[in-house]
């Protein structure tokens, strides 16, 4: 009877992606924000995910399948992200690399090799193109002449979004 209850509450209240991938070993601290994104399920025990990290649509690789065929075996490597990481949408981290505390991913990049403390990568293979420090100084800047919207994206009103269409008609601002 309590083995019947276990499958009849576990359909009702199925575990998340993350809280499987926990169990199975991953390790990541607070304020992980996932969103529609891919670790490796079969080797996430080698994934160790720093604070305040957020990935975007993206696939973290602790295995490469490519010598499988050849020699029954996967390349497989630790994949250790710091804190304070942005992993842009559309992202590829393989097996064996870090990155570092402070670091932004540029959306569509493929991560193949480390990446330093505040740094931002872009590109395939992602290549280091700036300092975070000098990105975030810019957009800084920027938010006290550019438009800033504080209503978070899912309560604006219809009279919000219309304004905001016309202000962003040849610009770009800033939301919540």
């Amino acid at each position: 009877m309590k083995s019947l209850k276990i499958r009849i509450m576990s359909k009702l209240n199925p575990k998340t992606e993350l809280e499987r991938l926990k169990e199975r070993g991953l390790i990541y601290g607070k304020n992980f924000n996932f969103f529609n994104s891919h670790i490796d399920y079969g080797h996430c025990w080698l994934v160790e995910i720093g604070d305040d990290v957020t990935i975007t649509n993206s696939t973290i690789l602790a295995h490469d399948a490519s010598t499988k065929l050849y020699f029954g075996k996967s390349k497989i490597g630790r994949v250790k992200i710091g804190d304070r990481v942005f992993i842009g949408f559309n992202s590829v981290i393989l097996c064996n690399v870090r990155i570092g505390n402070d670091v932004i991913v540029a959306a569509g990049s493929v991560v193949t090799k480390d990446i330093p403390d505040n740094c931002i990568a872009a590109g395939t293979p992602a290549r280091i193109i700036g300092k975070t420090s000098d990105y975030l100084d810019k957009h800084r800047a920027l938010m006290k002449e550019k438009p800033v919207y504080d209503t978070y994206w899912p309560y604006k009103t219809e009279t919000q979004i219309a304004a905001i269409k016309k202000d962003l008609e040849f610009d770009f601002g800033y939301d919540e």
